[in-house]
């Protein structure tokens, strides 16, 4: 089921899955419309995504 995201009113834009797989190797793309990987698999491309969105969210802190 599709529902809007806080703060969006509008109707619901196109959203893509966030990760990949190309052969065996994962990767995962970021809103900056960059891919990030190769990961070894999925998981491995989760954590990382979890990671770099901490990194994203501490230098919005930093920069605020």
């Amino acid at each position: 089921m599709d529902i809007n995201r806080a703060g969006e009113n509008c109707a619901l834009p196109f959203r893509t899955g966030r990760f990949f797989n190309v052969g065996a190797q994962w990767y995962f793309s970021t809103r900056e419309a960059t891919d990030q990987g190769p990961y070894i698999d999925k998981r491995d491309a989760e954590y990382a995504l979890s990671r770099y969105v901490e990194s994203c969210q501490s230098l919005g802190k930093i920069w605020s």
